[in-house]
């Protein structure tokens, strides 16, 4: 595992929200926070937040993996992936950071490695908890072993924009949603895998304990120090 000295590199932006963030206003702050990112007006920037509940679709999504008998809102979006559903409950973390930059923990210009230092994040986040959350090849996300049925199931979601290779979107944890909201969609576009969260593996906790620990085991992964900094106002 990688150690830093966090004094070397320069902060993040932490923001998390208390209140339920409506997408559309989400994905304005996202747009108009990389363009200043790019300009190198602001800092790189994580946010904390849940959405109502909502599908997105990705830009590899097909129609006929949206099923929806809920009637939520549907959004297509320019992130990688396919079909996700948000709502309380999923830790949403949008990761805005300049790729350009060398952070050590992974080569400048290389998604793949920013990708695979996300996923080492959140997995090392959730072995905190006892949950063993594992990388497939070839699969993104993070993956969980069902106790009762021993069968393979998404607990994290992964979606990446970049931008002149700012990035954007993120990450979908989930720690106590109602997993059957994801009846409307054929998350991922992989119907032989299910979905599973931290409250079925039987970790009980709250969003903000989550939060501490991604916060703690951010700087095992990443060598810039956290600053927790209101942004967008909720």
């Amino acid at each position: 595992m990688k150690r830093f000295h966090a004094m070397t590199f320069s902060p993040i932006f932490l923001q998390k929200s208390k209140k339920i963030v409506s997408y559309p206003d989400a994905l304005q702050h996202m747009q108009e926070y990389t363009q200043k990112i790019y300009e190198k007006k602001q800092p790189e920037y994580l946010w904390f937040l849940e959405h109502s509940p909502l599908y997105t679709a990705g830009n590899s999504a097909k129609e006929h993996d949206l099923i929806n008998p809920q009637h939520y809102p549907t959004f297509y979006t320019n992130r990688g992936g396919q079909w996700t559903y948000h709502g309380p409950g999923q830790r949403v973390i949008y990761i805005m950071m300049d790729l350009r930059e060398d952070h050590q923990a992974f080569p400048p210009r290389d998604i793949h490695a920013f990708v695979n230092a996300i996923e080492d994040w959140i997995s090392l986040s959730l072995k905190q908890f006892n949950i063993q959350a594992e990388k497939r090849k070839d699969r993104i996300g993070l993956w969980v072993i069902d106790p009762i049925t021993n069968k393979e199931e998404k607990i994290a979601a992964l979606g990446i924009k970049l931008s002149r290779w700012i990035s954007c979107h993120g990450i979908a944890l989930n720690v106590l949603p109602n997993l059957e909201d994801y009846s409307g969609i054929i998350p991922c576009g992989l119907p032989e895998y299910g979905v599973s969260s931290m409250h079925k593996l039987g970790v009980h906790c709250s969003l903000d304990e989550v939060d501490q620990v991604l916060c703690q085991q951010w700087q095992k992964i990443f060598p810039h120090p956290l600053i927790k900094k209101q942004i967008f106002i909720d």
